[in-house]
């Protein structure tokens, strides 16, 4: 199994990026960090803010958690993929998701249907193109290469990338929560970002993991907030929870929601969601259990913090994503690592 590393997630912009962002990042470089991860909704885009952090640090892994398959083409985002980690001198991750069909169809104005199929065919182009053992193919009906419907030109010609990779196999991580398409992370991926995660049951995932190799690296967000208001700190986890459970997604398709009835808390989740969309968000979020909450992020004093830290390392995460907004608070959560 991987060691056991810690790493910072900066997550998406809201309306503007956070002043610190770099700061920040150089702060978990100096403190040791293994890596800086940036996300993308349907604002500021995954890559640039990583290409601005990595011109500005030497050693921190950047990676992309995560940038979704409907915005580019597997060959476009590759070229990001190469680019970025050839300037940063080896240290780029590439990490990717399908998103949803709110986001995929509402934003990107692509159709949603087949995610396991697309892919794994937008994985397999992208490792030809890191490869570089020729020209790029792919005869899926997802991303044909080259193009040949009947409403091209019939010009197209299968190319070989210009740039000389750095590596040859970037890390590939997938962002995954339906078991068959975490089973797909294990089969084609270097490693997986789940979203929500409980080391105290892991049972939910275990199936979908059983044919994991050993170096499958786990790269796990994980809520920090040291404070001594226990409850206070756990309601605002309780807010984080019940956004995704209750209004990231549509009423009949919403994965996250889907993830928690697996967990057991269907009922739960059933009324988080009503709630949610009655606009009750304060009364979406107190429906979350406080030992549910309490099991996915770490809050309390520093002691509490440090004790519990331990069934973390005791799962099979093998690397947990922590946010700071600031580099005190930065240092404070790796003097308890």
């Amino acid at each position: 199994m991987p060691d056991f590393k810690l790493g910072l997630a900066q997550g998406y912009w809201g309306a503007a990026p956070h002043p610190n962002f770099v700061e920040i990042a150089q702060e978990a470089e100096r403190l040791g960090f293994d890596s800086v991860w940036s996300a993308e909704a349907w604002g500021n885009d995954a890559f640039t803010p990583l290409a601005w952090i990595g011109a500005q640090t030497e050693k921190i892994k950047l990676g992309t958690a995560v940038v979704q398959l409907s915005g580019r083409t597997p060959t476009s985002c590759a070229m990001h993929a190469l680019t970025l980690d050839m300037l940063s001198n080896g240290r780029f991750m590439l990490g990717l998701g399908v998103s949803g069909p709110q986001v995929v169809e509402g934003w990107y104005g692509r159709p949603f249907p087949k995610p396991l199929a697309r892919t794994r065919e937008y994985i397999d182009i992208i490792r030809q193109v890191f490869a570089r053992e020729g020209p790029v193919t792919n005869d899926g009906p997802h991303y044909p290469l080259p193009y040949k419907g009947e409403d091209g030109a019939g010009l197209g010609k299968s190319l070989k990338p210009i740039v000389h990779p750095l590596r040859n196999r970037i890390p590939i991580y997938m962002g995954a929560e339906g078991p068959k398409n975490i089973a797909l992370a294990a089969e084609i991926a270097d490693g997986w970002l789940p979203l929500f995660y409980n080391p105290y049951d892991e049972s939910v995932y275990s199936q979908s993991l059983e044919n994991a190799p050993a170096d499958f690296d786990i790269a796990q967000m994980v809520n920090v907030t040291i404070t001594d208001d226990i409850e206070a700190g756990l309601l605002a986890f309780k807010y984080f929870l019940s956004f995704y459970i209750g209004g990231m997604g549509a009423k009949t398709t919403n994965f996250h929601k889907n993830l928690f009835i697996r967990m057991g808390y269907e009922a739960e989740a059933d009324k988080i969601q009503q709630l949610f969309m009655e606009e009750k968000r304060d009364e979406a979020a107190r429906v979350i259990p406080d030992d549910l909450a309490d099991a996915m992020a770490l809050v309390g004093p520093v002691d509490r913090i440090r004790d519990r830290l331990q069934a973390w390392r005791d799962s099979r995460v093998t690397t947990m994503l922590v946010t700071a907004s600031d580099v005190e608070s930065l240092r404070a959560i790796s003097e308890i690592w």
